[in-house]
């Protein structure tokens, strides 16, 4: 019997309807093979980071048991993102659908393709809250308990859709 893991991804979206972007990609994360989807938080609204001419996002973050390794499920996530419409033009650009493996268990890694813990996590709250929601026990390797980050994110705002 494959093990299962438990991983968290991010979800984010701010065009083509974000809201649907990111219904159609949590049905999409169920639709995996060796993969249940285990939980989604609600849908926020936030303000873009990095590059700031661009519309708000909607953002979630998704609980997956899966017995893929870290690569396959990446593998996964990109085919979703690019039946999706997603296209890279630059960093932080504006998207149709952004999916990044925030943590898989307590693994940390890093290289080329893939960083675990996502590396700025802590630092967000479009990340933050909606993990907090979801997983208040969850914890981020090297860094702690990740709802111990949410005082330091509070002046960034996000709002609850529906």
């Amino acid at each position: 019997m494959n093990t299962l893991h438990r991983a968290f991804i991010a979800l984010g979206a701010n065009l083509d309807d974000p809201a649907a972007q990111l219904a159609a990609a949590v049905s999409a994360l169920g639709e995996l093979p060796q993969t249940t989807l285990v939980a989604c938080s609600r849908f926020y609204a936030s303000a873009p980071v990095g590059y700031a001419d661009q519309p708000d996002f909607v953002n979630a973050v998704a609980e997956l048991a899966t017995s893929l390794t870290p690569d396959e499920l990446l593998q996964g996530l990109l085919q979703i993102e690019s039946l999706q419409g997603r296209q890279r033009t630059f960093r932080n650009a504006p998207r149709t659908l952004d999916l990044d493996v925030l943590l898989y268990d307590n693994i940390t890694r890093q290289d080329a393709h893939l960083i675990i813990p996502h590396p700025r996590m802590h630092e967000r709250a479009f990340v933050l809250v909606p993990l907090a929601e979801i997983a208040p026990d969850v914890v981020i390797p090297g860094l702690g308990l990740a709802t111990a980050f949410l005082g330091k994110v509070a002046s960034q705002t996000l709002h609850p859709l529906g």
